[in-house]
Parts: C-alpha cells; sequence; structure tokens
C-alpha cells in the first residue's frame, strides 16, 4: 500500500486514537491496531488481522469515524451524549472481509454560536473531553471554537484604553455570550469576574489544543467590525448604529473605511493568535438577524474583513452563516472563489443553496463560493423529539446531483441547542459516508439495533412509528424545531406555540407517540441495563405526557368556550397532574434535570457571590431570557425552555396552577378571564437560589410504568 504510514498499538496508549479508544474502555486499545495512510480523500477502512481490528484512515478523524462505525455495526456498541464510555468485549467480534468508505466531503462542520449559550456555556474539561471524542468518532474536522473570546476582547479593550469596568460593560455574562458575539447585544449578564476570564482561557487552550491532536481544525472567531456602542465617544471611530436586537441595543460597527479598521482588528487578531494560535477558519457574522446596514459600504466592508483575517493567516478561509438574509451578496462579492466557505444553516427546511422549493432561494445559490449542507434541528435547546428523517438525506442527494453539488464541500451540525435528538445527529454525520444504494429503513434498523445492543422487535416497531410521526415533519414545513410542550407555554385557553417565532403546525398524531412509547416500554424485560435504552424511554415517554397534555388542554379550552366550570376543573385537575407525571419520570435521568444545569452553573464560581451570579445567568436564560423589555416586548420569554425535572414542578406547574385557580374562578362567577403579568410571576424563580439535585433518583423503567399508566388513565 502506497506511503503507509502506520503504527502498531503498545502496551500503553502513545497516540491520539488509541488514548481516544482507552477513554471509552481503559486498555481497549490493545484490541486494535490503528494505522495512518496517506490519501486524496478522506476514508476509514475495517480489517482484521488475528485477533485484532484493523482501523485504517487518513487523519485521527477517520480513524475515529472508522472506530465509531466498526463499534455500531460490528460490535453493536453505540457511544451518545448519555453514554460516552462502553464495556468493549473481551475478544471483538471479528471483521470477516475489509469494509472501505470514502468521501470527497472534506469539510464536516459542528456547532452554533448558540449551541455555546443554550448548551455549553458551564461546561468544564470532562465534558469538552468527552464531547471532542463524539465530534472526532463522527467524523467531524472543522467546528466552531468560541470558548474564551471573552479573553481575547477584554485584552484589546484594554489595549484600546477602555477601564475594566467599560470592558464589563460590554462584554455579556456566560449565557448570553452567543449573542454578543453575533452582534446582538452588549453586556446583559455581566460583569465577569478575574476568575471567569482565567478559567476560559485554560479552558480553551485544552479545548484548541485537543482539537489538533485529533486533527481536527478549530473555526475561530475572526474580527467583523464589531466595537462597542460607545466606541466613537470614547476612541472618536467612525462607527454606525446596527439599532437592536429583541430589545437590546447592539454594538456598533465599524466603518471599513476608518483608518483604524485595520489596525484594531490586527489587535483582536495578535491577541488572539497569541492566545490559541492561528487557524486555517475564522467565523464572522456581521449584521445577524436584521442588523442595520444603512450607511455601510457592504463591498468594502467584506473586503476589509477579508483583509483583516489574510493579514493573520494568508491561507484562512472565512467562515459564514446562511441564515435570513446573511449573507449579504454585496458583503461577499469581492472575496475571491476558495476564501469562503457559507454555512447553509438551515437547509433542512430552508435551504438557500439553490432549491427553488425554498422560501429562502438564492436562485444562484452562493455565487461559486464553497458551501456546507447544514441541519439546524433544535432551537434554543427545547427539549423533544422532532426531524425530518427522510428529508434530510433526500434533500442532501438532490443537493448533490445539482449544479451547485460542484461547490459543496460538506455536511454540518448547526443546532441551536445539542444533547437531543441523537438519530438525527448520527443521520446527518452519515450522510457523506453512505452509498447512494442506502436506503432509509437500512440504516435505521442498524442504528436501533446498535443503540440497544441487540435486536429488539418491539423497538423496531416502536422506531418505524416514530420515524413516520414526529421525525416526519414535512419537508415544506419552516417550523423551528421541536413541535413544543404545551406545559412550557404561558398559560392561557387559546396557548398553542411556546416560543414566539416556533411557527409549529400539526404534523403528525400523537396517538402515533403514545404507541410508540408503549412498545418501547414492552422492550424493557429484554433491553434492561441498556443507559441508551434507559435515556430513550424516558425521552419517549416524556413527549407521549406532553403529547396527552396538549389533548387535555384542548378539553380545558373547550370547557372555557362553553362556561362548563366543573368539566374546566375536572380537566384542569388532570393537566396538572400531568405535569407532576413528567417531572417525576424525568427525575430518573440526570440529563432531564434543571439540577445537572444549575450545578454546572455554580461550579464555575470560586464565591458564593459568583455561584449565585451564574446560577442566576443559569436560571434567567431557560425561563424569561432576559428582562422584562427582552422577554415581553422582544418576545423572547420561553425561547429556551426546557422540559425538565424542577423546572416542571417549580416553575411551570406554579404558572399553570396560578392561571387555572383565576380562570376557575372567572368562570364560577362570570368575570372576565384573568389577566396577569407573567413577567412579574416568572423572574423571582431567576433570584432564588433553592438547591436542585442532578443525581438521578428511581427506576427509569419504574416511572416510565407509571407514566403511561397515567397516560391511559387519562383517557
Amino acid at each position: 500500500m502506497a506511503a503507509l504510514l502506520c503504527w502498531a498499538t503498545a502496551c500503553s496508549a502513545t497516540t491520539p486514537i488509541e488514548q481516544l479508544t482507552d477513554r471509552i474502555d481503559a486498555g481497549a486499545s490493545r484490541k486494535f491496531i490503528f494505522e495512518k495512510v496517506e490519501s486524496p480523500h478522506d476514508f476509514f477502512e475495517l480489517d482484521q488481522q488475528g485477533d485484532r481490528v484493523v482501523v485504517r484512515g487518513n487523519s485521527n478523524v477517520t480513524l475515529a469515524k472508522g472506530l465509531h462505525w466498526y463499534l455500531r455495526h460490528y460490535a453493536r456498541i453505540h457511544l451518545s451524549w448519555n453514554a460516552m464510555h462502553a464495556r468493549l468485549p473481551d475478544t471483538l467480534p471479528p471483521v470477516t472481509r475489509p469494509e472501505r468508505h470514502e468521501t470527497d466531503l472534506d469539510l464536516r462542520y459542528d456547532l452554533n454560536y448558540c449551541t455555546f449559550s443554550y448548551t455549553m456555556p458551564f461546561w468544564d474539561w470532562a465534558r469538552w473531553e468527552e464531547e471532542l471524542d463524539w465530534m472526532a468518532m463522527h467524523g467531524i474536522n472543522l467546528p466552531l471554537a468560541l470558548v474564551g473570546t471573552d479573553v481575547v476582547w477584554r485584552n484589546v479593550l484594554l489595549r484600546l484604553g477602555y477601564t475594566t469596568d467599560e470592558v464589563n460593560a460590554f462584554i455579556a455574562g456566560p449565557a448570553w455570550q452567543a449573542w454578543w458575539l453575533m452582534n446582538n447585544l452588549e453586556g446583559w449578564g455581566g460583569p465577569n469576574t478575574d476568575n471567569w476570564y482565567r478559567r476560559q482561557e485554560e479552558l480553551q487552550r485544552r479545548i484548541v489544543g485537543r482539537m489538533r491532536e485529533l486533527d481536527i481544525e478549530p473555526v475561530l472567531p475572526g474580527y467583523s467590525g464589531m466595537v462597542p456602542s460607545n466606541a466613537k465617544a470614547k476612541l472618536g471611530l467612525d462607527v454606525t448604529d446596527p439599532g437592536t436586537w429583541n430589545a437590546y441595543q447592539r454594538p456598533a460597527f465599524l466603518s471599513p473605511t476608518d483608518p483604524r479598521f485595520a489596525d484594531i482588528a490586527g489587535l483582536y487578531y495578535d491577541e488572539l493568535t497569541r492566545l490559541y494560535g492561528r487557524t486555517r477558519y475564522y467565523a464572522m457574522d456581521p449584521f445577524h438577524e436584521g442588523g442595520n446596514t444603512a450607511g455601510v459600504d457592504l463591498r468594502a466592508a467584506g473586503r476589509a474583513i477579508h483583509a483583516a483575517m489574510k493579514r493573520c493567516n494568508p491561507n484562512a478561509a472565512w467562515v459564514v452563516q446562511a441564515w435570513q438574509a446573511n449573507p449579504r451578496r454585496e458583503l461577499i462579492a469581492a472575496v475571491p472563489r476558495g476564501d469562503l466557505v457559507v454555512l447553509d444553516l438551515f437547509a433542512e427546511s430552508r435551504p438557500q443553496w439553490g432549491d427553488t422549493a425554498s422560501t429562502w432561494c438564492r436562485p444562484d445559490g452562493f455565487d461559486g463560493h464553497d458551501w456546507i449542507y447544514c441541519m439546524l434541528l433544535n432551537y434554543g435547546g427545547n427539549v423533544g423529539l422532532h426531524g425530518k428523517m427522510d428529508h434530510v438525506l433526500d434533500e442532501f442527494r438532490k443537493a448533490r446531483a445539482s449544479r451547485f453539488g460542484a461547490t459543496l464541500r460538506g455536511v454540518g451540525m448547526t443546532m441551536e441547542g445539542s444533547e437531543n435528538n441523537p438519530v438525527m445527529f448520527e443521520l446527518l454525520c452519515d450522510l457523506p459516508w453512505l452509498a447512494d444504494s442506502v436506503t432509509l429503513d437500512d440504516w435505521l434498523a442498524a442504528y436501533v439495533t446498535a443503540r440497544y445492543g441487540r435486536s429488539v422487535p418491539a423497538a423496531h416497531e416502536a422506531w418505524r412509528l416514530l420515524r413516520h410521526s414526529v421525525y416526519e415533519c414535512p419537508a415544506a414545513s419552516t417550523q423551528q424545531g421541536t413541535h413544543e410542550s404545551i406545559f412550557c407555554a404561558r398559560p392561557a385557553a387559546d396557548a398553542y406555540q411556546v416560543s414566539s417565532w416556533s411557527d409549529m403546525r400539526d404534523y403528525y398524531d400523537p396517538a402515533d407517540v403514545i404507541h410508540a412509547a408503549g412498545l418501547l416500554l414492552d422492550a424493557a424485560d429484554e433491553l434492561r441495563g441498556s443507559d441508551n435504552y434507559a435515556y430513550d424511554l424516558v425521552d419517549v415517554m416524556r413527549q407521549a405526557v406532553a403529547e396527552k397534555g396538549r389533548l387535555v388542554h384542548a378539553a380545558m379550552r373547550a370547557a372555557v368556550e362553553a362556561d362548563d366550570v366543573e368539566r374546566f376543573d375536572r380537566e384542569a385537575s388532570r393537566f396538572l397532574s400531568l405535569i407532576l407525571v413528567q417531572d417525576s419520570l424525568l427525575v430518573t435521568r440526570p440529563e432531564f434535570r434543571v439540577g445537572t444545569w444549575i450545578g454546572r452553573a455554580r461550579q464555575c464560581g470560586q464565591t458564593p457571590e459568583e455561584q449565585a451570579h451564574y446560577e442566576w445567568n443559569a436560571r434567567t436564560l431557560i425561563t424569561t431570557w432576559g428582562g422584562r423589555a427582552a422577554a415581553d416586548r422582544g418576545g423572547l420569554h420561553d425561547y429556551a425552555h426546557r422540559e425538565w425535572n424542577g423546572l416542571l414542578r417549580d416553575f411551570y406547574y406554579r404558572r399553570w396552577k396560578l392561571w387555572i385557580d383565576g380562570t376557575s374562578q372567572a368562570l364560577r362567577h362570570g368575570d372576565p378571564l384573568p389577566s396577569i403579568d407573567w413577567y412579574a410571576v416568572e423572574e423571582p424563580w431567576t433570584r432564588d437560589t433553592s438547591p436542585y439535585a442532578s443525581t438521578p433518583e428511581g427506576d427509569p423503567i419504574d416511572a416510565a410504568r407509571r407514566a403511561y399508566r397515567a397516560i391511559m388513565a387519562a383517557d
């Protein structure tokens, strides 16, 4: 084999891929032979040598993808967010004939700015280490890497003459840094402490260090022209005011013709490089979500942003999100081909690559620039089953076969929140490696068998039902994420969607989800002991309880419309009991406990004051999102809602009970329905510091059985 560069596994792991394997199961690397082979295209290959499995690939990422493929398809071990460790068999199942997978899609992207706020703001190194292993095993070689960008900005502003207090008034708190870095807001959620900056700098150094060990190229945040909104008064800069975003003042935009644009960009890149090194890809997204471009020479802005990046690294490319009107054509018109990679952020629903069926279609695609087919799927980190399973595969193959396929460089995950719907992200990551002959029937059957470690008919039938119901959102739908749980909505008789921009519609029969939950429960005796099964059982049963809650809410609404107080009270009692059933089900899994989220936030602080501040960040983001103006006038309340134990009991239940009690009294006395200042009701919970546990309690199967009985009894 030409240019073979390989290493055999020794007694102790010495290479990045061996170390990754041993993090899955200590000592497991001795059961494999990993061979790194030069190749013009990314590939992995499985083979056998004696009693050891051979994994070949052209990089550590493709070796990790090959390892993951072997574990799924041969050992029936599925590593997922809920379970990144496994006990491998003493003797591995053999690879009876060589199996090779190759792709010409060389960029496989991960993460959205929002993921760093809705999922990751309080992660420590232990959690990041697992995530980086997950990325490598799913073939990801181009993830966004935003941690510690606040340290860069702090240093830049101090060098420009800002005081520490002024810096703190600009940099957002941990939970809102995504929108600060997208030029949507400044300062909200701060100030940050010196301890926070030290923590984030150290964490990012470890993250990008591990990425490079694994042959993963980080996408670092480049300079896009953002400056504090007071930069004109403070520094005498020529700036434009991009306006507001959901009631927040945006940072100012530095004019590309200002002589200091290049100097400030140079300061930024100097600090970024000093802290975290250079990369070949930089993310820059000016004018995100409606930023005012009046008075901005967009072509000159694009040239200035591109030139500053090239001065930092002549071989770098600009990564930009295609979302709504961005990137403006004028902004990228002067950027040479090969120097721009466009993320088609919502390609499963509103593709911009040139699909004429899309409401966001760009007839000329991205004007010859490279692009990546991305799946957004999740908004706000909301909890809920959702997807376009068939369409994601079909649209990807359609894009590849189109005239725009010539500039398609890969696939990407651009979810606002992760750690949900693992089946969809597994499918997306497999797309570059699947033969055209592979059907979704074949893929899903193999997925279910690998996920649970064995083939159980009831489990397969459950997933067939889910695929053709909640995971069969219509191709034309522009719904933003999951079919939201009514439990999480601000109470009203006509409540339907939870977040302001959900755009959700009924597209499946709730009875199918409830039936699927029952089928998964039927598999309990055979699958007890599987962590993946326990996670999925709780998640699908959670969805089934939410479906039943929406049906009961419809009965409550009918009772209000009929002025039938007895019926209303009866249905309302059932509705409230279902919220508590949901809460008691989710206590069995740490992924569904608000205490896990809050606990991670508090662990970032060194003092009681700092811990309380991070807890406030964590609580506020998932409830009111921001202050009164942002929550109500900006429409952001409940955008990041979560069906989590603790939050259901102490926030959503109490909110609904307040409205139910008032509505019952109004119906009884013939009064108008209650008008409630919801923000005043919600905001005190954000400042509370009552503790929540994060460790699981009880048996998931027993809890699922109780929940299923409650669903059926509610009939």
